[in-house]
């Protein structure tokens, strides 16, 4: 009798447990953009059309782990010209430098929604510091998958120079980049 209730009252314990859940991020949800001043007159603007990554998620203990990777050959501003010229030595360095990668286990909360992601960002091999602010996060029953998916919209502002990207900082080009990433993923 004394075993019966140890194992119901660990059973319980363990039930009311917080538990992360993995999930996968949606490629067709998700886009990692960024855009740099363009000598004060317009806005440059481009996105990285293939990227991955999963996302442990524990809102009752209210932490996660994000860990996205972005294809650096796949940015794409809308002219051929100046995709090659993104990828090249000059400034992604693509050959030498394929992925772009953001690792997080720091989730900053306000009340039950995620408010920030702090973590590493690693870009032409250097590992900096970047913390994304949430403009908006949710949870959500998805009706067509039949699936939690849990996202948001978050972005950062980066010293592009602290990673090594010092094209044109010399005729004027700012050294602060905008990084918007709207990510949804699947719980799994």
């Amino acid at each position: 009798m004394r075993k019966s209730l140890t194992l119901i009252a660990a059973a319980l314990l363990s039930a009311g447990a917080a538990q992360a859940a993995t999930y996968t991020i949606d490629p067709t949800h998700t886009f990692a953009t960024f855009e740099i001043s363009h000598f004060g007159a317009s806005v440059n603007r481009a996105r990285f059309d293939k990227k991955e990554g999963t996302i442990e998620f524990d809102r009752a203990a209210k932490t996660g782990k994000v860990d996205i990777s972005l294809d650096i050959a796949s940015v794409n501003s809308g002219t051929a010209a100046f995709d090659k010229h993104l990828q090249s030595a000059d400034i992604f360095n693509a050959a030498q430098f394929p992925k772009a990668r953001f690792v997080s286990d720091k989730f900053v909360f306000n009340g039950d929604k995620v408010s920030e992601v702090q973590g590493q960002l690693t870009l032409l091999g250097k590992t900096q510091p970047v913390s994304f602010k949430a403009n908006q996060f949710n949870c959500y029953e998805s009706p067509m998958l039949k699936r939690e998916v849990c996202g948001g919209d978050f972005e950062a502002t980066i010293d592009r120079s602290a990673f090594g990207v010092n094209y044109g900082i010399d005729w004027g080009f700012p050294k602060n980049v905008r990084i918007v990433l709207q990510v949804e993923a699947v719980k799994q």
